[in-house]
């Protein structure tokens, strides 16, 4: 991990990467020592992934040019372009297998075409895990919320949706409430 601290310290570290992820975290929150050593354990097993670090109690002007407004968050980025995050401390294996389909995507060269996905999930969910395990199997980038952890967000999710349980995604606006294998299919196109 390399501690950045700047936006611009940020752009010119990560310009001339196909992949990186940038965990945006607040020094002395539990959260936040929570995903440092979850990710430190996942990159044991990933060594090639490019992964920088910022101290959102230091570095001011990073978080507000992605509209992140928690921490920890963990951000993926193509070269400059901001891609996905992914919210909270996860564990190991969530860590884990971000970062081994982003190898994988690298070296097949082949990506879905891209919609905005987000995944309202909780970590004791066991659909919540296979819906996600399901999205990454078939290279679709989402951003996960943990609605434990995100009250503003399992607000907004229920206003939306009419509904308190989880799993729930967001597809370009259209909530699906559960693991709801064939319409997944549907709006984002997988030919399963």
């Amino acid at each position: 991990m390399k501690e950045i601290n700047s936006h611009k310290e940020l752009l010119d570290n990560i310009k001339s990467i196909d992949r990186s992820f940038l965990l945006l975290y607040k020094k002395g929150s539990e959260q936040s020592e929570c995903s440092i050593k979850n990710i430190n354990e996942a990159i044991k097993e990933n060594s090639d992934v490019k992964l920088f670090t910022a101290d959102v109690s230091k570095v001011r002007d990073i978080h507000g040019e992605y509209n992140v407004k928690t921490a920890p968050s963990l951000l993926e980025f193509e070269k400059e372009n901001f891609k996905n995050i992914s919210k909270g401390c996860n564990n190991p294996k969530f860590y884990n297998s971000i970062f081994e389909n982003i190898y994988f995507t690298q070296t097949e060269g082949e990506e879905k075409p891209q919609k905005r996905v987000t995944v309202y999930s909780t970590p004791t969910c066991t659909y919540c895990g296979t819906l996600k395990s399901y999205l990454r199997k078939n290279k679709i980038r989402f951003t996960d919320i943990d609605v434990s952890k995100d009250q503003n967000a399992a607000k907004d999710m229920v206003n939306r949706s009419g509904q308190q349980g989880v799993p729930q995604t967001d597809i370009n606006g259209q909530i699906i409430v559960g693991f709801d294998k064939s319409k997944i299919n549907t709006l984002l196109e997988i030919n399963a």
